[in-house]
């Protein structure tokens, strides 16, 4: 039986956010919204697991916003917040929890410190909540002008709110179809104990436009480790009637020879990645004599090394691959090795260059025997 879990609320459609898509799915600095506060409380001792509440219509932005992550399967919520709750309390019946720690999706910058705060708190209460003191002066709209609202009392609630579970579930099935806030509305409804705990003004809902501003702001300011790593790599051409080019199918006279797909741009850029961690380099971690990479498509690779950035709590910030040959032509494909690249990565498009040069005659590749690649990859990682 686990000791906590994490439920994150994601099912809202976010109506008041720009966007195409709910915005726990538009990207901040470089991922997805939803994937911040997931991979805070997956890296969190106090946190056993973490289950997901989100929208019946959003199962593939969920699986490309966490790909790679260790997750109970999601649960597809309601058509309100605390029918989404109550489903997602409902998923852990089966293997019932101690304490719940009930979190807002849109809300990506939950820190450690304040996890810990709601988590500790829960030894000598029911449940908690972090509270914010409100600072600005208040005023309410009447007839004749806009009154002063007296503030000294005044808190804003934020989430993760934690819950003993099994009073928590309790009290969401006592009181279906009651309207409420927040969970926290629940609890006092059922006559539990509360904790407030101290809020942190960077633990923003995004709502708005500005909202996101501010969010893009504070998340790069906390990855304050910049760095740049390179990768090289070459392949000579034999017999085949197609190249591999940074993830995309070319047509070509001659195919690229390697122990795997010999995809020379996703080759280079993996070591780019591998190269900015720290990390070794590709070939130690898909050795050529472990068979189980023969023929193997090299996205594989670069997933992996994006995995182990974001396993470190960074983020890829830009990547930049120069092909170096006479042929194939690579203009025509350029965009869809961008798309491609920034959909192994997870990234926007706009955060990938790729680029084509020839030797001016000269060397293997001026001789039409082969393909060679560069690559620069910068990364931000907690400082």
């Amino acid at each position: 039986m686990p000791d906590t879990v994490a439920l994150i609320v994601a099912a809202g459609r976010g109506e008041r956010a720009p966007g195409a898509i709910p915005k726990q799915y538009r990207t901040l600095a470089g991922k997805p919204v939803l994937r911040w506060p997931i991979e805070a409380f997956l890296s969190h001792p106090k946190v056993d697991a973490v289950q997901a509440v989100i929208h019946r219509d959003d199962r593939d932005l969920y699986q490309a916003a966490t790909a790679g992550l260790v997750l109970n399967a999601p649960v597809l919520g309601g058509t309100t917040r605390a029918e989404s709750v109550r489903r997602g309390l409902e998923a852990l019946d089966g293997s019932p929890p101690r304490h719940v720690l009930i979190h807002d999706g849109a809300r990506p910058l939950v820190s450690a410190r304040l996890i810990d705060r709601v988590a500790g708190a829960l030894d000598h209460a029911d449940a908690a909540a972090p509270m914010v003191p409100v600072t600005d002066t208040l005023r309410r709209r009447t007839e004749t002008g806009y009154e002063i609202v007296p503030r000294d009392d005044l808190l804003r609630a934020q989430t993760p709110q934690g819950f003993r579970y099994e009073k928590i579930a309790d009290a969401h099935r006592r009181f279906v179809g009651q309207p409420a806030t927040d969970d926290i509305a629940l609890a006092e409804r059922a006559n539990l104990t509360i904790a407030a705990v101290a809020g942190e003004e960077t633990n923003i809902k995004l709502t708005t436009a500005d909202d996101f501003i501010a969010a893009e702001k504070l998340a790069l300011s906390s990855l304050l480790d910049v760095r740049t790593g390179t990768g090289f790599d070459a392949h000579r051409f034999g017999p085949g009637d197609h190249v591999w080019l940074c993830g995309v199918k070319v047509p070509h006279g001659s195919a690229l020879v390697g122990h795997s797909d010999a995809d020379v741009g996703l080759h280079a850029l993996t070591d780019a990645i591998l190269g900015a961690l720290g990390a070794a380099d590709i070939g130690a971690h898909f050795p050529p004599s472990d068979e189980r990479w023969r023929g193997a498509p090299s996205h594989l690779f670069l997933d992996h090394a994006a995995q182990l950035v974001r396993k470190q709590g960074g983020l890829i910030s830009h990547v930049d691959v120069t092909l170096i040959c006479e042929r194939p032509k690579v203009a025509p494909h350029r965009e869809a090795m961008r798309a491609r690249i920034a959909d192994i990565l997870q990234i926007n498009a706009d955060r990938v260059s790729v680029k084509a040069t020839t030797s001016d005659g000269l060397g293997f590749t001026g001789r039409s025997e082969g393909i060679a690649a560069q690559a620069v990859a910068t990364i931000r990682l907690p400082a």
